[in-house]
């Protein structure tokens, strides 16, 4: 893949082997998502405010069908280190970009159902029965909403399912 790619310095003149650098990190990219219309990269050193040392910003601006990622990380002391980081982010960003264009959105997976079998109300805790007959132990405090109140022996309830100290309990649920 070809990619249309430019670099800017801000403040001060790249060397070549920064540029190559650059270059190959870009060129990497189109491993992630081969479809990068576009990339540019500025490199720059901010305003020094009374700091000592020099820090490098790094931006990269990818220009993609239907849309720009924009990735800029906190500047770094080292150039090197600051251009790794951007890039990478770059990558993680290319790797999101390309799922959802693919459709590969992740399921989340169902939360188990369950009846309430037994309630204390006076005590603040209750007792449910999973589809696969398991009891599991509940406290008013994991029902979602504040909804303990409303809760009767034979309400269906989704739960998520934790080790507790006496065995399995429900860490959250929801009627």
């Amino acid at each position: 893949m070809e990619l249309d790619l430019q670099i800017t310095a801000r403040d001060f003149d790249l060397t070549d082997a920064i540029e190559s650098a650059i270059r190959e990190e870009a060129e990497k990219l189109g491993l992630f998502y081969d479809k990068i219309v576009g990339c540019r990269v500025v490199v720059e050193i901010p305003h020094q405010h009374q700091r000592k040392g020099v820090r490098y910003n790094v931006r990269i601006d990818l220009t993609v069908p239907g849309g720009e990622l924009v990735v800029k990380r906190e500047p770094h002391e080292d150039l090197y280190v600051a251009i790794g980081d951007a890039f990478d982010a770059a990558q993680r960003q290319l790797q999101e970009y390309a799922e959802r264009r693919r459709g590969d959105v992740k399921q989340r997976e169902e939360m188990p159902r369950g009846r309430v079998s037994r309630l204390f109300p006076d005590r603040g805790y209750g007792f449910l029965i999973s589809e696969d007959g398991m009891e599991i132990y509940f406290h008013k405090n994991s029902v979602i909403g504040d909804k303990f109140k409303d809760l009767e022996i034979g309400t269906e309830v989704r739960f998520v399912e934790t080790e507790g100290e006496k065995g399995p309990q429900a860490s959250t649920v929801r009627i």
